[in-house]
């Protein structure tokens, strides 16, 4: 694998990149790998893809939320 040296990374921009990067438990050197990457190589998930994370997220929320709490947060901001 090649190496690459970033030099001059504007400080507000280095800011979004350390936050971006503890959100997703990634060093910040992934986090950039990972922006190159779905900058450059571009894939859209397919189908299968989408529904794994969309359940993966839903198993996830479901252990922090009500159903209520649910339907709530879904009807909120609806007429």
């Amino acid at each position: 694998m090649a190496n690459v040296t970033l030099k001059n990374i504007p400080d507000k921009t280095y800011e979004l990149l350390k936050e971006k990067a503890k959100r997703n438990q990634r060093s910040i050197n992934s986090e950039i790998i990972m922006a190159i990457r779905n900058h450059v190589h571009f894939e859209k998930p397919s189908p299968e893809e989408i529904l794994a994370k969309a359940r993966e997220f839903r198993s996830k929320i479901k252990a922090k939320m009500s159903a209520e709490e649910i339907e709530n947060a879904i009807n909120w901001g609806r007429p």
